[in-house]
């Protein structure tokens, strides 16, 4: 197999002296990081430590904005109108920036709950596109492959990565499956493993339903905060690249 594909993982999520997850052991084995920008998780003082640590990797650093549910952890849905959602993603997008040495990202990657609305709420997805696109045209705009996040983006004129997860069950229109559902984080390893090289050999996945699912992936991605993430991620990297996969940054797939 002759195939480019980027690794991505939800990273920086800790806050104050809680840490969650596992960056360290995490980014040698990634090529995008979507960093917490202090809404959902993280703070001023992870969100430098972890754009030192991509930076120090050669990993994309990439904003990962939430909703301001930091109790919730971003995975609560809220009422809030387009303009809000515009807000929210500007101020997080030009606080990270300021942390890189490049005082640039790569790309913008919604969390949690915002991710999950803005893939089926058209309105919601264009605003965000939008702030994406005012603060920086060259950003990447990452979305579920297939979802309104992608024809927003595309509307707009903005680059866009399609995505598809390696440990979550999807619904038969591609979406996420709940955490509330039994199912919806697969555990196995061996099952993360078949699912995420068939994406990458034949663009399909099996929903929790048992549908097959058309998903062509530009990345993948990994949750940096479950058990076991860090062999996860490193396994992940040995099998693509056993089968001929090369990884890189999502910058130089989406031109």
């Amino acid at each position: 197999m002759d195939r480019k594909l980027d690794v991505n993982c939800d990273i920086g999520e800790g806050f104050g002296i809680y840490r969650l997850g596992f960056d360290e052991e995490i980014m040698p084995f990634i090529s995008s990081a979507n960093i917490a920008c202090g809404f959902h998780a993280g703070d001023p003082m992870y969100m430098r430590r972890t754009v030192r640590l991509a930076e120090a990797a050669g990993v994309a650093i990439g904003a990962h904005p939430g909703l301001a549910d930091i109790i919730g952890f971003g995975r609560r849905e809220m009422m809030v109108s387009p303009d809000e959602v515009r807000d929210y993603v500007t101020y997080q997008i030009g606080a990270l920036q300021c942390f890189t040495a490049a005082k640039k990202l790569q790309h913008v990657k919604p969390h949690g709950a915002l991710y999950n609305m803005g893939a089926r709420n058209e309105e919601l997805a264009r605003a965000v596109a939008g702030a994406v696109r005012d603060a920086d045209p060259d950003l990447i705009l990452v979305g579920m492959a297939g979802s309104a996040w992608i024809r927003a983006g595309r509307d707009l004129g903005l680059r866009v990565a399609r995505e598809a997860f390696a440990d979550r069950a999807v619904n038969t229109d591609g979406t996420l499956v709940p955490r509330s559902v039994r199912g919806a984080v697969i555990h196995e390893m061996e099952d993360v493993m078949a699912r995420v090289v068939r994406l990458v050999t034949e663009g399909r996945v099996t929903a929790i339903t048992g549908e097959e699912v058309e998903m062509p992936a530009d990345t993948i991605c990994l949750h940096g905060d479950t058990p076991g993430a860090a062999e996860l991620a490193r396994t992940l990297r040995q099998r693509l690249e056993a089968a001929g996969v090369t990884i890189v940054p999502m910058g130089s797939l989406c031109l």
